[in-house]
């Protein structure tokens, strides 16, 4: 039996809990800077991005849930207009 046929190639697994502060976010994906997620954070209430899960506030701090912002962005329910 070949042993190299039982090996499998590992993926890189990304939880689904990761979660980022607003700078960090930004770094990480700059096409949102600071000023356009913290405008997105103000008008949660009102734009769907607390009902999607894609925030969590922790006393005054703000964390993103990136997987959740990312599906709740290609909702198209964040106000952008599309063609």
């Amino acid at each position: 039996m070949n042993s190299n046929a039982a090996i499998k190639p590992t993926e890189a697994v990304q939880p689904a809990w990761l979660y980022s502060t607003v700078k960090q976010f930004s770094e990480r994906h700059p096409a949102f800077t600071v000023g356009s997620l913290r405008a997105l954070i103000f008008n949660a209430n009102s734009n769907g991005l607390n009902e999607s899960g894609a925030i969590v506030r922790i006393n005054r701090r703000v964390l993103i849930n990136e997987p959740n912002f990312f599906i709740w962005v290609t909702s198209n329910k964040c106000g952008v207009q599309t063609k």
